[in-house]
C-alpha cells in the first residue's frame, strides 16, 4: 500500500526524530535558507538569547558587529553592566517588535518617544534603554546627548549589517497612552514614576506584530537593500503578567503568538528565516533537563543543544577565523564614527533576564 509519508526522511517522524534521542543529539531542526561565511557581518539584538548566539559566535570569530564599544579601560564585569559587548549596539534587551520599529523610526527621525527621560533620586534614565545606566546620568540633557550618539550607532548598524539576528521576547509591553510610546520596562520599576492617567498596559497580537516587523523589515532593507533577517523566539517564560491571565497562560499566548509571527515572516520573505531555538528548549521531550530549578532559565547544556544545531547547519561558521574588522577593515569608521568589533575579541558574559517589570510586581 502506498502512503503519502512512504517517502518521507526520518526527521518528520516523532518516534525516530525525537522520543528514541536525548534532546542533546536532535539533529536537522534546521534547515537554514542562507549561509553565513566566515566574513558574514551578523548583528545581534532582541529578548536574551540573541545574547546566547551573538556570545557563541564570538567565540567562533565569526564578524559579529559591534558598533558601540566599551571605553578604554572598563573592566569586562563593568562593560556587561554598563551594557557593552552584549548586541551589536547599546540598546538593552528589546523585547517587543514594536520597540525595535520604534527604535528604528526614532534612529531615521521618523518618530519622537514622550515621557523619554525619566527620574530617581536626582539621577536621569534614559526610558528607551534604562539599563544601560545603572546609576543615571547627572541631568536630562546628558541623557538626550547620549541618545543622539547611540542613534547614530542604530542607523550604521542597517547599512553595515549583512544579516541582522532578532530574538522575539514578548507581546506584553508598557506605553505612553497619549503617544504610543513602548517602553522595555514599566515606569516605577527602576525609574519614573507609574501613572495611570498617563502610562497604559498593551498586549500584542498576531496581526500587530506580524505588521511591525513588516515594516521594520522595509525601513532597515531602505538602509540596505540586501539586508537577511534570521529569527529566534525567547523559550524564557515571563516573571510576571500584568494581564488578567495566570501567568502561565499569558506566558504561552504570549510565546505562541510569537512563533507563529516567525514562522509566518520566514514563509512570507525570501530573506527572512527562522531557527527553531525555541521549538527545541520548550518542547516536553526535554523533560525539563534544559531548565533551571525555577522553570524559567535555560541552561549552559540547553544553550549548548541548540548552538550544536546551529552550527552544524552553518559549517562556514564551526571553524571561522576571520582577522578583520567586523563592516570593514581594521580602524575603518562608519559614517557617525563607529567602528566595527574585531572578530574573536573577547566577549562579556551575557545578562540574560528575559522579563517585564510590571508597575506593581512584588
Amino acid at each position: 500500500m502506498i502512503s503519502p509519508y512512504s517517502d518521507l526522511p526520518p526527521r518528520n517522524f516523532w518516534k525516530g526524530a525525537v522520543s528514541r534521542r536525548s534532546p542533546e543529539t536532535v539533529s536537522e531542526l534546521w534547515q537554514p535558507k542562507f549561509r553565513f561565511a566566515p566574513d558574514t557581518r551578523i548583528a545581534t539584538a532582541g529578548s536574551c538569547f540573541a545574547q546566547h548566539i551573538s556570545r557563541y559566535l564570538r567565540a567562533r570569530n565569526a564578524a559579529v558587529v559591534d558598533l558601540e564599544r566599551a571605553p578604554p579601560g572598563l573592566s569586562a564585569a563593568n562593560s556587561v553592566k554598563y551594557g557593552y559587548g552584549i548586541y551589536s549596539v547599546r540598546y538593552g534587551n528589546i523585547y517587543t517588535v514594536r520597540h525595535l520599529l520604534q527604535l528604528t523610526e526614532e534612529a531615521l527621525g521618523r518618530f519622537a518617544p514622550s515621557d523619554a527621560v525619566w527620574e530617581r533620586d536626582g539621577r536621569f534614565f534614559d526610558a528607551m534603554r534604562i539599563g544601560v545606566e545603572p546609576a543615571g546620568l547627572p541631568s536630562a540633557e546628558a541623557v538626550r546627548r547620549h541618545r543622539v550618539q547611540h542613534l547614530g550607532r542604530v542607523r550604521s548598524l542597517f547599512a553595515r549589517a549583512d544579516v541582522f539576528v532578532f530574538t522575539l521576547g514578548l507581546t506584553e509591553a508598557w506605553t505612553h497612552r497619549e503617544s504610543g510610546t513602548v517602553y522595555p520596562t514599566a515606569p516605577g520599576t527602576i525609574a519614573g514614576s507609574y501613572q495611570p492617567e498617563v502610562h497604559a498596559f498593551r498586549n500584542f497580537d498576531f496581526i500587530e506584530v506580524y505588521q511591525d516587523f513588516v515594516k521594520f523589515r522595509r525601513f532597515a532593507m531602505k538602509r540596505n537593500p540586501g539586508l537577511k533577517f534570521l529569527l529566534t523566539v525567547s523559550p524564557v517564560p515571563l516573571t510576571a503578567t500584568a494581564s488578567d491571565k495566570h501567568v502561565l497562560v499569558a506566558t504561552t499566548y504570549s510565546k505562541s503568538v510569537l512563533r507563529a509571527v516567525a514562522g509566518k515572516l520566514a514563509e512570507a520573505f525570501e530573506n527572512v528565516d527562522y531557527f527553531p531555538s525555541f521549538d527545541l528548549l520548550s518542547s516536553a521531550s526535554t523533560r525539563g533537563a534544559f531548565h533551571s530549578d525555577d522553570a524559567r532559565q535555560i541552561t549552559k547544556p540547553g544553550v549548548e543543544a541548540v548552538m550544536r544545531i546551529f552550527f552544524e547547519a552553518q559549517p562556514d561558521l564551526a571553524q571561522a577565523s576571520v582577522p578583520a574588522v567586523a563592516g570593514g577593515p581594521a580602524g575603518e569608521q562608519d559614517e557617525d564614527g563607529a567602528q566595527g568589533r574585531t572578530p574573536g575579541a573577547p566577549a562579556p558574559g551575557a545578562v540574560c533576564e528575559d522579563i517585564l517589570l510590571d508597575a506593581f510586581s512584588r
